[in-house]
């Protein structure tokens, strides 16, 4: 008896918190205590602002729960900033900071609010909880307000989490939807930032997000984050810096939080840390990029379902089409009304029908004098004239009779007539009357509401490239054990405790193992280093001997992929197997060694030489070849080696604005040890960089990158604001310091890159003309125009007047302009 009572209880209980709390309708995107509060503050809207304490106690009338929920709710919705105007301190979501007391602010509906999600005559009524009143079923809403505001909520058994999206992609998504076009819809946060939906799955089940804080570079010593993840406060950003400085996975000297109108949090950086390497592990190890998973579960029909993003502005389109249907029936049938009033009047009044009411001395013979005076007109009638028709009539005053204008009648009827026609083409088209509602809500509403979230490709940061060396690591070759706490044994290098451990030993074997504080990996250790992981440039030169048939072999080889403690064996596998010789060598060199032959061997030749570059580089299983069948008294380095590998391929994407080995966008070219890249900024800056793939270049700002050859001289045009001129110079890099900014155009607000080339003879096109249909267009030899001078100089003036646009004409892939139309 008592189980089933729990189990009708609880189920009551869950039904409750899905239907009435937690989980938001899918008709009008709100939950019950939100909708409460917009329709009390509809019911005290006169255009002015309310204390937010009285709205919260008008909403009281219908919502049976604490005033503290209401407030916390009226807050939430007022920082949205799109169904409520608000008044005072409320708060700001960035920050974290609480809005002021409910007595202190004040809040009405917006403008929008009213217009789409308002309606008395499209709206179902219920009884309030305590039957003294009537309240919405849901508001009549004509946008999609769930998946503009976003919702979060968790029930008994199930959460709900959808994300914000754009305003304007909304309404545009909904148009092309009407239009019977595909759409996409991705979230956009109020907090800006960065947002990779490559996995957002259109906001369903299983999706994932990551968002990323805007970090930008204030010089060597410092990072500015501009912007903080959706859902983390600047003292929650601040706190996770600290925390993985606490921990060593960066180094930092301070945060400190300049918050106000826009984010900045300035982290002051440890020395010799650089900016690059801190960024990437800022996004690794602290809450600057965060996972989000939405799971969009929405209230249809009295029940939860989980739908996707798409998939509710669907839903949103059909019943805002509903909405607006019933609308036009609503206002068609007022029409008609009007119609048949107006012309009504006209005849009881024209025809003097209202005389022959004159000699009746009862109500029935009024009523029955009526409407016979009203039966040779009631054909013209498209509806039968009823006795509540006659007895509208019986109430028209003598004043209006006698001020009767037959004319503004006529005018006041064909009015109707034509809003009768207006309405019933709105119906019978009623898909283009929704495409035309939603663009009027865009022009209206949309400015000011552009996305806020740059939706950019992430790279994939591994941990364990950017943490910080923040242990030692030591070794007892002879013993077998590596670990940060043998402090008494030989110290090897510092790295990370996310690193792993890269083990070779005098027998032949090779482990892989994490950083610990003591581990055994083996006796007789002979190589240690930081393993890295799909790593085919280091390459490792080795000769062991073959303990079953006493031959020496030789082999070189890489090591990409492995599982982790698991054992290797590099020789033939066999017993008494063992290494005669063996490097690292980081960019795959093959040097030449000798070797000395036991004086006891039938070679006659008891020394010779080994090339390691007549030897292919293999995987670490593979035998090797022969080096010599006779015993090995010895073996010695005879000669540095060179590298085998050719120069390495590095492409940069511009979706991520990082370099890449992937093949991934632009290929910038094969690099050598000493190689640089030249990035030309639209400041009018260049910078020099070495090719590691922890560089960040801003691509929003990169004009052009490119690998750098030192003789190629540089066409540049660049706009001079202050002057309004724009000048032409070419100029050759002097300058050899790296991750440097040179600037090499006249300082001044506004000042800008227009184009830059590093090809030998670049053209440039340029129109000008006052109108546009006067252009006229020139082509322009840059390296005829004007002479190579220092990179300092400020150029030669373009003697062309009312420049508008100015392109390059295509030589190759050395050259840039920027989009912009002048």
């Amino acid at each position: 008896m008592i189980g089933e009572m729990y189990q009708n209880w609880f189920l009551e209980y869950a039904s409750y918190v899905i239907l009435e709390r937690a989980v938001p309708a899918v008709t009008d995107g709100l939950k019950p205590v939100q909708r409460r509060i917009l329709h009390a503050m509809k019911e005290m809207d006169d255009g002015r602002f309310n204390k937010v304490a009285n709205v919260v106690g008008q909403t009281m009338q219908y919502h049976p729960h604490g005033d503290a929920s209401i407030s916390a709710a009226i807050v939430n919705i007022g920082q949205k900033d799109l169904l409520i105007e608000t008044q005072g301190n409320w708060g700001d979501e960035r920050t974290g900071d609480g809005a002021a007391a409910s007595r202190y602010i004040e809040a009405r509906l917006s403008k929008f609010a009213l217009e789409v999600a308002f309606n008395a005559k499209t709206t179902e009524w219920q009884l309030s909880y305590d039957g003294r009143k009537n309240e919405p079923l849901a508001l009549p809403m004509k946008f999609p307000l769930l998946l503009a505001q976003g919702a979060e909520g968790i029930a008994v058994g199930l959460s709900t989490k959808v994300l914000p999206h754009n305003f304007c992609e909304l309404m545009e998504a909904s148009i092309k939807h009407l239009k019977n076009k595909a759409f996409e819809l991705y979230p956009d946060f109020s907090t800006g930032g960065y947002i990779d939906v490559s996995n957002y799955n259109d906001g369903a089940r299983g999706g994932k997000v990551r968002v990323r804080a805007r970090i930008e570079d204030v010089d060597k010593k410092s990072v500015a984050i501009r912007s903080v993840p959706y859902g983390v406060t600047t003292s929650q950003l601040a706190d996770s810096i600290l925390k993985a400085n606490d921990n060593g996975k960066i180094k930092i000297k301070s945060v400190s939080d300049n918050t106000a109108a826009d984010v900045e949090l300035i982290v002051q950086l440890a020395a010799g840390i650089s900016t690059d390497q801190t960024i990437d592990a800022l996004y690794a190890f602290t809450d600057c990029e965060i996972s989000i998973s939405p799971n969009a579960c929405v209230i249809i029909n009295d029940k939860p379902h989980f739908v996707s993003a798409c998939e509710l502005l669907k839903e949103s389109v059909r019943e805002t089409k509903a909405l607006l249907l019933r609308e036009l029936e609503i206002k068609l049938s007022e029409l008609e009304e009007d119609w048949h009033f107006s012309s009504l009047e006209k005849i009881f009044i024209e025809k003097r029908i209202y005389r022959d009411i004159e000699e009746q001395t009862t109500w029935e013979g009024v009523l029955a004098a009526i409407d016979k005076g009203l039966k040779p007109y009631k054909k013209q009638f498209r509806r039968e004239i009823t006795q509540d028709d006659i007895v509208r009539l019986t109430e028209i005053r003598i004043k209006r009779i006698s001020k009767f204008d037959a004319f503004k009648a006529d005018e006041h009827i064909r009015g109707v007539n034509d809003n009768i026609a207006e309405v019933k083409h709105n119906i019978e088209h009623l898909n283009d009357y929704a495409i035309k509602y939603y663009e009027g809500i865009l022009k209206k509403y949309g400015k000011g509401r552009e996305r806020k979230t740059e939706i950019r490709r992430f790279e994939t940061i591994q941990a364990n490239t950017v943490a910080i060396a923040n242990v030692k690591l030591y070794v007892n070759w002879k013993e077998g054990f590596i670990g940060t706490g043998l402090k008494k044994d030989e110290y090897l290098f510092d790295c990370s405790d996310l690193d792993q451990i890269i083990v070779f030993r005098k027998d032949g074997k090779m482990i892989v193992t994490k950083v610990s504080d003591k581990i055994f990996v083996g006796k007789d250790i002979i190589h240690v280093d930081i393993f890295r992981k799909n790593d085919e440039r280091t390459t490792y030169n080795m000769v062991y001997l073959d303990g079953k048939s006493g031959i020496a072999y030789g082999k070189r080889f890489n090591v990409t992929g492995i599982t982790r403690d698991k054992e290797y064996d590099l020789t033939k596998g066999n017993p008494s197997s063992k290494v005669l010789y063996f490097t690292a060598n980081p960019n795959g060199e093959a040097e030449v060694i000798s070797i000395t032959l036991s004086p006891g061997s039938k070679a006659r030749v008891k020394n010779l030489d080994f090339f390691f570059e007549t030897m292919d580089i293999k995987g670490r299983s593979a035998g090797g070849n022969q080096v010599t069948k006779y015993p090995i008294k010895g073996i010695k380095l005879k000669e540095k080696g060179k590298s085998t590998l050719s120069a390495l391929k590095i492409w940069f994407d511009p979706s991520t604005g990082r370099l890449n080995k992937e093949e991934n966008g632009q290929l910038l070219g094969r690099f050598a040890e000493g190689d640089r890249i030249i990035a030309f900024y639209k400041d009018g800056s260049y910078e020099l960089t070495d090719f590691e793939l922890s560089n960040r270049y801003e691509t929003s700002d990169t004009l052009l990158i490119e690998k750098f050859h030192p003789e190629n001289i540089i066409s540049a045009i660049y706009f001079d604001a202050p002057g309004s001129q724009y000048y032409v110079k070419r100029f050759v890099i002097e300058t050899q310091t790296l991750k440097n900014k040179f600037s090499f155009i006249k300082e001044g607000a506004g000042n800008e890159l227009v184009l830059v080339s590093t090809h030998s003879e670049p053209v440039a096109i340029i129109r000008s003309g006052k109108k546009k249909s006067e252009w006229t267009e020139e082509q322009l030899g840059l390296s005829e125009y004007t002479e190579v001078t220092g990179w300092k100089a400020i150029g030669k003036k373009l003697n062309i007047n009312d420049v508008k646009e100015i392109a390059l004409i295509p030589n190759g892939e050395n050259d840039a302009e920027s989009p912009t139309l002048f």
